[in-house]
Parts: C-alpha cells; structure tokens; sequence
C-alpha cells in the first residue's frame, strides 16, 4: 500500500437518521456541549447562500498545497448526503475548486464542501444555494497531478476530521462531531439549544438571571474597587 498515493472507497457511516437530527441545531450550540472543541477555524467561512444549514457525513481528501487531483476522485466517488473535506496543507496560494466542480458535486447529491484553501469563480458560487465554505478567494487555479489520499484520517481548520464524522455548518462556521460520540453529543445538544432560544427570547426583556457573574468574581477572588482609576502619582 502506497502511503500517500491511495484511495479508500469505504467508509465507517453513521445512521442517516441521526445525522438528519442535527440539521438545524446551531453549530454554537453543539460545540458548548463538546466542550467548546470541533469548530474549525474562524478563516473557513460560508462563501455561499444555501437556505438550511448543513448536515453531512465527511468524505476526506487529503492533498498537497495547490493540487486537486484527489479532490476529483472523490467527486467521483461521492454521494447524497456527503461532506468533502479538504485537508490542503494549509495553501492559500492556488484555488482549490471552482464553479464547474460544484456543479457536478450538487448534481451527485454532495451535501457541501469544505476546503482549509481558497476557492474560485466567485461571482457565480455566491450565490448558491448550496454550502460552500473556503478560506478566501484567488484566480490561480490548481494543479492535477498529486499525492494525496481520499478517506483518511485529514486536518482541516485545525481540526481532525475522520472518514464518517458527522459535519454540521451554518453562518458561525464548520463543526466536526466524531462519528462514534454523535449520539451522546445529540442527546445533550439538543435540550441545550432549546434552553439557550429561551435564553435569546428573555435578553431583550431583561428576564436573565445574571447572579453567576458575580458569583465567579467571588470565586476568583477578584478585587472590587469602589472608585476611579488613577495612576500612580
């Protein structure tokens, strides 16, 4: 087996069902109850206008900074309900995808797309009503040559992304839910986000209760100085 040249065509899947409950639930949300851990990187953001959130199983690519080659054989290998995951290697210096990719990817039923690189044709992906998430825009376009691997174990945003993970995205960005924790982590999340648009509803009319602020400064023992500032003279 070639290490770094090589394609898996299977994966490790989580009930479609379970995946299908997370839709909706705020990506903020989820992460709270995984210990504020998963989210990608605040530079991957939605370049596109889908009208739902995403929720998908990952389909990994893992490539050398500015090719696309493995990119293309796992448009080929993709299906309804898939997350492309690009682990680029951290380059910004050439596009990754542009128009004509995201086209057939929405017409094999791929869920969305998302590359810790750029991207390009920009004036015509954003607006589409399908989840896009990149980490900018350039008009240099990629090489097709490789290495690269398809459903390995990938690093995107700063997070480790395995085959089968769930993914779930919205306008506060990408979070990664392992495969094997989903239903916990649903479990929890879900009475969590119920809670929190009380939460929403009730700020504006200042019905919050707000006793654990200063019972954390107590606890920290922090100082309370009734008075001005003023340095020393």
């Amino acid at each position: 087996m070639s290490v770094g040249f090589r394609v898996f065509t299977e994966r490790e899947m989580p009930d479609r069902d379970l995946v299908e409950k997370f839709r909706g639930l705020p990506t903020a949300n989820v992460c709270d109850c995984m210990e504020r851990l998963g989210v990608m990187h605040s530079s991957i953001h939605l370049l596109s206008k889908p009208n739902k959130s995403m929720a998908g199983v990952a389909l990994t690519v893992k490539t050398r900074s500015g090719d696309n080659l493995m990119i293309h054989e796992a448009m080929n290998l993709a299906g309804p309900g898939d997350v492309i995951i690009v682990d680029n290697e951290g380059g910004r210096e050439r596009s990754l995808a542009g128009a004509i990719m995201f086209g057939f990817m929405q017409y094999k039923g791929v869920e969305g797309f998302v590359v810790d690189g750029p991207v390009r044709d920009y004036d015509t992906v954003r607006d589409m009503d399908w989840p896009l998430y990149a980490a900018g825009v350039t008009s240099r376009g990629p090489y097709k040559q490789g290495p690269g691997e398809v459903n390995v174990p990938v690093t995107c945003g700063g997070v480790v992304v395995n085959p089968g993970d769930i993914i779930l995205g919205d306008m506060d960005g990408v979070l990664v839910i392992p495969r094997q924790e989903a239903k916990a982590i649903l479990e929890k999340a879900v009475p969590f986000a119920r809670k929190d648009e009380e939460k929403t509803v009730n700020a504006p009319l200042g019905k919050l209760n707000r006793e654990w602020v200063e019972k954390t400064l107590q606890e920290k023992n922090v100082e309370i100085i009734y008075g001005i500032y003023e340095k020393n003279k």
